[in-house]
């Protein structure tokens, strides 16, 4: 796209549209929910059932009491099933928002005595279920146990996705993350992918906390839809580029030169305007979707955690 016609111009001025429409037309895709949280009435029982290879097993309520407890369901589209050894070092349950949507959420306790907690807010068109297989690696990988949620219409959250909920949706993951688990700010970092680090960037900027990572991030929604747009509108949709430079934490910026969906330009400007930022990860020939499979992926992670976030930070 070369730049805005006249046609365009006069929609975007005389007629701007809300910013909810924006992030509709270019963000949310949610998936057929891949999983379902059935009522646990016995955990023990339910954990026998998952030990049948069923895809069904037990995720506790994290210390909550007597709170519900619940049991997650893998259906096949998953295309992942639970072994009993990882049904048993995964919780999963239900908190609400402030905009009163239940929001599904799933804590992975990957590695014993681990330092940080990841709080991963994760890509479109994916949800826990997908996600779940991922995250165990990810997290036996780094060291690091992993906290992630679904945004409102995704998986079991209820509600419809928009740009206020994601926000409220993290907020409200992270507010669990604290209170149910007692993990504190500065052992907690904070991972979004793709449409995931405009939550991030968001609670990023209000709290402080151990570390960003902003994976093949988005500077706004008008300059994914208007590569040419220079500023940031009133009416613009996830306004990263404004919220960025509030950051106080240090953040790791990983973005793939040959990115289809969100030009590799964005990851660009938002190191640009992060006071804290630490060396980037440019991955050469990486797209939207497979950075994952390159070996710098995890390598620059591991780093970030192991020696960039020990050093002291001015």
């Amino acid at each position: 796209m070369n730049g805005l016609s006249i046609r365009e111009l006069c929609c975007l001025f005389c007629c701007p549209p809300c910013p909810s429409r924006i992030a509709a037309k270019l963000a949310f895709l949610p998936p057929e929910p891949t999983y379902a949280l059935l009522p646990d009435p016995d955990p023990v029982a339910g954990a026998a059932g998952a030990a049948s290879g069923t895809g069904t097993g037990v995720a506790g309520a994290g210390g909550a009491g007597s709170e519900a407890r619940w049991k997650l369901h893998l259906t096949e589209r998953a295309e992942f099933q639970y072994s009993q050894r990882e049904l048993d070092v995964t919780d999963v349950f239900l908190t609400r928002s402030s905009r009163g949507n239940r929001v599904g959420c799933m804590y992975i306790r990957c590695a014993p005595n681990a330092r940080f907690t990841v709080l991963f807010s994760h890509g479109n068109a994916v949800d826990l279920g997908q996600m779940s297989s991922f995250y165990i690696g990810l997290g036996t990988r780094i060291n690091c146990n992993i906290f992630s949620y679904d945004y409102s219409g995704y998986g079991v959250s209820t509600g419809k996705p928009s740009e206020k909920n994601l926000y409220a949706d993290i907020d409200a993951a992270w507010h669990a993350l604290r209170s149910r688990y007692g993990i504190s700010p500065e052992n907690i970092i904070l991972y979004g992918q793709s449409i995931g680090t405009v939550p991030t960037v968001d609670l990023a900027s209000r709290f402080e906390c151990a570390a960003v990572v902003l994976h093949s991030p988005l500077t706004s929604g008008m300059r994914v839809a208007f590569p040419d747009t220079k500023k940031t509108y009133c009416f613009d949709a996830f306004p990263n580029i404004e919220k960025v430079s509030k950051i106080p934490s240090p953040v790791l910026i990983i973005h793939g030169t040959e990115d289809e969906v969100i030009d590799f330009s964005h990851g660009l400007a938002l190191f640009e305007r992060c006071p804290k930022a630490v060396e980037p990860l440019w991955v050469e020939g990486a797209g939207h979707n497979d950075i994952e499979l390159y070996s710098q992926y995890l390598e620059r992670l591991r780093r970030f955690i192991n020696h960039d976030l020990a050093a002291p930070h001015a």
